[in-house]
């Protein structure tokens, strides 16, 4: 499968209006993302898929945060700390590079807007800043998902090698994601 850019996309207040032939790609399958520079060691990036479920069905999955490990291969520990109206979560990975193999971990707080939306805002780890978004959406008889991320490793790789993975890595990591949430 392709992955095909969002950048051309038409913004109306908040909402994004879907050209005919982008919504028949996520209605494929297909992965839409954007990247862009984010400081100059950071990058961010936004994909958007179609999920053949229910919101509530996919809400319920997505807020099973221990189950992270499973919709990003790279994520080898995902659990909550501490639970209330703000949770805390942590979580570690382990990512390969041509020579050497990272490892990170981070703590985040998890807001979370019931059915809507989760945003993950950086407390401390392995990155100089670290915020992402989940947000879902009716579409058709399923959920449109929209995941954004803004990150700085700790590391010192080019914003342009991030960009690159993000664009490469995140479409991969999105279908995993929509492979487990439909078995589940």
């Amino acid at each position: 499968m392709s992955t095909y850019s969002i950048s051309d996309s038409v913004y109306i207040g908040s909402e994004m209006l879907w050209s005919q032939e982008k919504q028949r790609l996520l209605m494929q399958g297909e992965i839409l993302v954007q990247t862009q520079p984010h400081t100059a060691w950071g990058g961010a990036v936004t994909a958007c898929m179609y999920v053949p479920l229910v919101r509530s069905h996919v809400w319920q999955q997505l807020t099973d945060y221990p189950r992270w490990v499973h919709y990003f291969p790279d994520i080898t520990k995902s659990e909550v700390v501490q639970r209330g109206e703000v949770k805390r979560l942590y979580q570690a990975a382990q990512k390969a590079f041509l020579f050497f193999t990272a490892q990170v971990e981070i703590y985040l707080s998890v807001v979370e807007e019931l059915g809507q939306q989760i945003q993950f805002l950086f407390e401390k780890g392995s990155f100089h800043d670290f915020h992402a978004t989940l947000q879902l959406k009716d579409c058709n008889n399923g959920t449109l998902l929209t995941y954004t991320v803004q990150a700085t490793p700790n590391i010192p790789i080019p914003s342009i090698f991030i960009q690159q993975a993000m664009n490469l890595e995140l479409p991969a990591n999105m279908r995993k994601m929509r492979q487990v949430l439909c078995k589940g």
